[in-house]
Protein backbone atom coordinates (compact mmCIF):
# COMPACT_ATOMS: atom_id res chain seq x y z
CA UNK A 1 0.00 0.00 0.00
CA UNK A 2 1.05 3.58 -0.59
CA UNK A 3 -0.36 7.07 -0.13
CA UNK A 4 -1.73 9.09 -3.03
CA UNK A 5 -1.64 12.75 -2.01
CA UNK A 6 -2.55 16.18 -3.35
CA UNK A 7 -2.54 19.54 -1.56
CA UNK A 8 -2.88 23.20 -2.53
CA UNK A 9 -3.40 26.67 -1.09
CA UNK A 10 -5.12 29.35 -3.20
CA UNK A 11 -5.64 33.05 -2.62
CA UNK A 12 -9.25 34.00 -1.90
CA UNK A 13 -11.14 36.42 -4.11
CA UNK A 14 -11.21 39.07 -1.35
CA UNK A 15 -7.41 38.92 -1.09
CA UNK A 16 -7.12 39.11 -4.87
CA UNK A 17 -9.37 42.19 -4.92
CA UNK A 18 -7.30 43.85 -2.19
CA UNK A 19 -3.99 42.73 -3.75
CA UNK A 20 -2.97 40.98 -0.53
CA UNK A 21 -1.13 37.65 -0.47
CA UNK A 22 -2.55 34.28 0.44
CA UNK A 23 -2.25 33.75 4.19
CA UNK A 24 -2.79 29.98 4.10
CA UNK A 25 0.03 27.48 4.05
CA UNK A 26 0.34 23.71 3.94
CA UNK A 27 2.86 20.89 4.23
CA UNK A 28 1.96 17.37 3.14
CA UNK A 29 4.22 14.37 2.68
CA UNK A 30 3.25 10.74 2.04
CA UNK A 31 6.56 9.05 2.71
CA UNK A 32 8.24 10.22 5.89
CA UNK A 33 10.29 7.77 7.92
CA UNK A 34 10.95 4.18 6.83
CA UNK A 35 9.80 3.91 3.21
CA UNK A 36 8.91 0.25 3.76
CA UNK A 37 6.24 1.55 6.14
CA UNK A 38 5.61 5.19 5.14
CA UNK A 39 4.19 7.77 7.51
CA UNK A 40 1.63 10.21 6.11
CA UNK A 41 1.92 13.77 7.39
CA UNK A 42 -0.61 16.46 6.42
CA UNK A 43 -0.62 19.92 8.04
CA UNK A 44 -2.31 23.22 7.20
CA UNK A 45 -2.34 26.69 8.76
CA UNK A 46 -4.37 29.84 8.20
CA UNK A 47 -2.86 33.20 9.11
CA UNK A 48 -5.23 35.48 11.02
CA UNK A 49 -6.56 38.32 8.89
CA UNK A 50 -6.23 40.62 11.89
CA UNK A 51 -2.53 39.82 12.28
CA UNK A 52 -0.04 41.92 10.35
CA UNK A 53 2.15 38.85 9.66
CA UNK A 54 -0.44 36.06 9.82
CA UNK A 55 0.65 34.58 6.52
CA UNK A 56 4.26 34.48 7.68
CA UNK A 57 3.13 32.82 10.89
CA UNK A 58 1.38 30.10 8.85
CA UNK A 59 4.58 29.53 6.83
CA UNK A 60 6.68 29.34 9.99
CA UNK A 61 4.25 26.85 11.54
CA UNK A 62 4.43 24.58 8.48
CA UNK A 63 8.22 24.72 8.30
CA UNK A 64 8.47 23.87 11.99
CA UNK A 65 5.94 21.02 11.69
CA UNK A 66 7.85 19.52 8.77
CA UNK A 67 11.18 19.72 10.59
CA UNK A 68 9.74 18.27 13.78
CA UNK A 69 7.91 15.36 12.15
CA UNK A 70 10.83 14.41 9.90
CA UNK A 71 13.13 14.29 12.90
CA UNK A 72 10.68 12.43 15.10
CA UNK A 73 9.64 9.65 12.70
CA UNK A 74 13.30 8.82 12.03
CA UNK A 75 13.95 8.12 15.69
CA UNK A 76 14.40 4.48 16.66
CA UNK A 77 11.23 3.01 18.11
CA UNK A 78 8.97 5.83 16.89
CA UNK A 79 5.41 5.44 18.17
CA UNK A 80 2.60 7.75 17.10
CA UNK A 81 0.71 9.01 20.15
CA UNK A 82 -0.81 12.21 21.51
CA UNK A 83 2.55 13.42 22.82
CA UNK A 84 3.97 13.51 19.29
CA UNK A 85 1.21 15.80 18.03
CA UNK A 86 1.31 18.00 21.13
CA UNK A 87 5.07 18.42 20.80
CA UNK A 88 4.65 19.20 17.09
CA UNK A 89 2.17 21.96 17.92
CA UNK A 90 4.58 23.33 20.51
CA UNK A 91 7.41 23.29 17.97
CA UNK A 92 5.29 25.39 15.60
CA UNK A 93 4.36 27.77 18.40
CA UNK A 94 7.96 28.15 19.56
CA UNK A 95 9.17 28.87 16.03
CA UNK A 96 6.68 31.72 15.73
CA UNK A 97 7.55 33.10 19.15
CA UNK A 98 11.25 33.15 18.23
CA UNK A 99 10.51 34.96 14.96
CA UNK A 100 8.38 37.51 16.79
CA UNK A 101 11.12 38.09 19.36
CA UNK A 102 13.72 38.55 16.61
CA UNK A 103 11.49 41.16 14.94
CA UNK A 104 10.61 42.87 18.26
CA UNK A 105 6.96 42.01 17.65
CA UNK A 106 4.27 40.11 19.51
CA UNK A 107 3.44 36.47 18.70
CA UNK A 108 -0.10 37.73 18.07
CA UNK A 109 1.29 39.57 15.02
CA UNK A 110 1.98 36.11 13.53
CA UNK A 111 -1.26 34.45 14.68
CA UNK A 112 -2.41 31.38 12.73
CA UNK A 113 -4.48 28.26 13.13
CA UNK A 114 -2.77 24.87 13.17
CA UNK A 115 -4.24 21.56 11.98
CA UNK A 116 -2.60 18.25 11.19
CA UNK A 117 -3.10 14.56 10.60
CA UNK A 118 -0.45 11.83 10.83
CA UNK A 119 -1.07 8.18 9.95
CA UNK A 120 1.11 5.09 10.25
CA UNK A 121 0.28 1.46 9.54
CA UNK A 122 -1.11 1.14 13.08
CA UNK A 123 -2.26 4.56 14.29
CA UNK A 124 -3.78 7.85 13.14
CA UNK A 125 -3.42 11.06 15.15
CA UNK A 126 -5.03 14.47 14.65
CA UNK A 127 -4.21 17.88 16.13
CA UNK A 128 -6.16 21.11 15.82
CA UNK A 129 -6.28 24.58 17.25
CA UNK A 130 -8.60 26.99 15.44
CA UNK A 131 -11.20 26.65 12.74
CA UNK A 132 -10.99 24.61 9.55
CA UNK A 133 -11.35 20.85 9.73
CA UNK A 134 -9.90 17.35 9.55
CA UNK A 135 -11.99 14.61 7.97
CA UNK A 136 -10.81 10.99 8.13
CA UNK A 137 -11.97 7.50 7.31
CA UNK A 138 -10.49 5.05 9.82
CA UNK A 139 -12.57 2.18 8.45
CA UNK A 140 -16.16 3.13 9.24
CA UNK A 141 -16.70 6.00 6.80
CA UNK A 142 -15.86 9.68 6.92
CA UNK A 143 -15.95 11.42 10.29
CA UNK A 144 -15.04 14.83 11.67
CA UNK A 145 -13.51 13.93 15.06
CA UNK A 146 -12.76 17.53 16.11
CA UNK A 147 -15.37 20.29 15.85
CA UNK A 148 -13.94 23.47 14.26
CA UNK A 149 -13.20 25.96 17.01
CA UNK A 150 -15.09 29.23 17.13
CA UNK A 151 -14.43 32.04 19.55
CA UNK A 152 -16.72 34.02 21.80
CA UNK A 153 -17.96 36.17 18.91
CA UNK A 154 -18.79 35.57 15.24
CA UNK A 155 -15.79 35.12 12.92
CA UNK A 156 -13.51 34.51 15.88
CA UNK A 157 -11.33 31.48 16.48
CA UNK A 158 -8.23 30.43 18.41
CA UNK A 159 -4.61 30.38 17.31
CA UNK A 160 -1.45 28.43 17.99
CA UNK A 161 0.09 31.70 19.22
CA UNK A 162 -2.51 32.13 21.99
CA UNK A 163 -1.12 32.00 25.52
CA UNK A 164 -3.52 29.16 26.36
CA UNK A 165 -2.81 27.15 23.19
CA UNK A 166 -1.63 24.17 25.23
CA UNK A 167 -5.07 24.04 26.86
CA UNK A 168 -7.13 24.85 23.76
CA UNK A 169 -5.48 22.35 21.43
CA UNK A 170 -7.50 19.23 20.58
CA UNK A 171 -5.74 15.92 19.87
CA UNK A 172 -7.35 12.63 18.85
CA UNK A 173 -5.56 9.29 18.39
CA UNK A 174 -7.06 6.20 16.74
CA UNK A 175 -5.52 2.68 16.91
CA UNK A 176 -5.76 2.12 13.15
CA UNK A 177 -4.38 3.41 9.87
CA UNK A 178 -6.49 5.93 7.99
CA UNK A 179 -7.88 5.08 4.58
CA UNK A 180 -8.72 8.66 3.60
CA UNK A 181 -7.61 11.98 5.04
CA UNK A 182 -8.65 15.55 4.28
CA UNK A 183 -7.32 18.62 6.08
CA UNK A 184 -8.56 22.11 5.19
CA UNK A 185 -8.69 25.71 6.34
CA UNK A 186 -11.91 27.58 7.06
CA UNK A 187 -12.16 28.84 3.49
CA UNK A 188 -13.36 25.33 2.57
CA UNK A 189 -15.29 24.71 5.76
CA UNK A 190 -18.82 25.49 4.51
CA UNK A 191 -18.33 23.33 1.42
CA UNK A 192 -16.85 20.39 3.29
CA UNK A 193 -18.88 20.27 6.52
CA UNK A 194 -22.57 20.17 7.34
CA UNK A 195 -22.46 23.10 9.75
CA UNK A 196 -25.69 22.21 11.56
CA UNK A 197 -24.44 18.91 12.94
CA UNK A 198 -20.68 19.15 12.22
CA UNK A 199 -20.49 16.09 10.01
CA UNK A 200 -18.53 15.71 6.76
CA UNK A 201 -20.41 16.58 3.57
CA UNK A 202 -19.75 13.19 2.01
CA UNK A 203 -20.61 14.11 -1.63
CA UNK A 204 -17.97 16.84 -1.51
CA UNK A 205 -15.24 14.36 -0.62
CA UNK A 206 -16.45 11.34 -2.61
CA UNK A 207 -15.30 12.63 -5.99
CA UNK A 208 -11.86 13.60 -4.69
CA UNK A 209 -11.17 10.28 -3.02
CA UNK A 210 -12.50 8.38 -6.03
CA UNK A 211 -10.06 10.19 -8.31
CA UNK A 212 -7.16 9.60 -5.91
CA UNK A 213 -7.99 5.89 -5.71
CA UNK A 214 -7.95 5.57 -9.49
CA UNK A 215 -4.87 7.72 -10.14
CA UNK A 216 -1.34 6.48 -10.68
CA UNK A 217 1.90 8.06 -9.49
CA UNK A 218 2.31 9.49 -13.00
CA UNK A 219 -0.89 11.49 -12.52
CA UNK A 220 0.42 13.62 -9.64
CA UNK A 221 0.92 16.78 -11.71
CA UNK A 222 -2.55 16.41 -13.20
CA UNK A 223 -4.04 15.98 -9.74
CA UNK A 224 -2.31 19.13 -8.54
CA UNK A 225 -3.49 21.15 -11.53
CA UNK A 226 -7.04 19.88 -11.09
CA UNK A 227 -7.13 20.79 -7.39
CA UNK A 228 -5.75 24.27 -8.08
CA UNK A 229 -8.38 24.75 -10.80
CA UNK A 230 -11.16 23.64 -8.45
CA UNK A 231 -10.07 25.91 -5.60
CA UNK A 232 -9.80 28.86 -8.02
CA UNK A 233 -13.13 28.19 -9.74
CA UNK A 234 -16.06 30.55 -9.79
CA UNK A 235 -18.25 27.89 -8.20
CA UNK A 236 -16.02 27.88 -5.10
CA UNK A 237 -15.58 31.66 -5.08
CA UNK A 238 -19.37 32.03 -5.00
CA UNK A 239 -19.37 30.19 -1.65
CA UNK A 240 -16.33 31.80 -0.05
CA UNK A 241 -14.05 34.78 -0.65
CA UNK A 242 -11.44 33.58 1.85
CA UNK A 243 -8.11 31.88 1.15
CA UNK A 244 -8.58 28.16 0.55
CA UNK A 245 -6.38 25.22 1.46
CA UNK A 246 -7.29 21.59 0.89
CA UNK A 247 -5.02 18.58 1.37
CA UNK A 248 -6.28 15.09 0.48
CA UNK A 249 -4.70 11.66 0.85
CA UNK A 250 -5.89 8.12 0.12
CA UNK A 251 -4.26 4.80 0.97
CA UNK A 252 -4.13 2.85 -2.29
CA UNK A 253 -2.63 -0.37 -3.66
CA UNK A 254 0.77 0.09 -5.25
Amino acid sequence: MTWRLVAASVKGSSHAANNTPCQDSNWASPNEGDLSCPVLCVFVADGAGSACHGGKGAELAMTAAARFMRDRVRQHGFVLDDTVLFDCMQAARNAIIRAADDASLSPRDYACTFLGAVSTSTHTALVQIGDGGIVVNIGDGLVLPIVPMSGEYANMTYFVTDEDAAVRVQIKVFPAAAQNVAVFTDGIQRLAINMTDHTPHSPFFAKFFRVLAQASSQDENKLQDALLAFLSSGAVDERTDDDKTLALASLVAQ
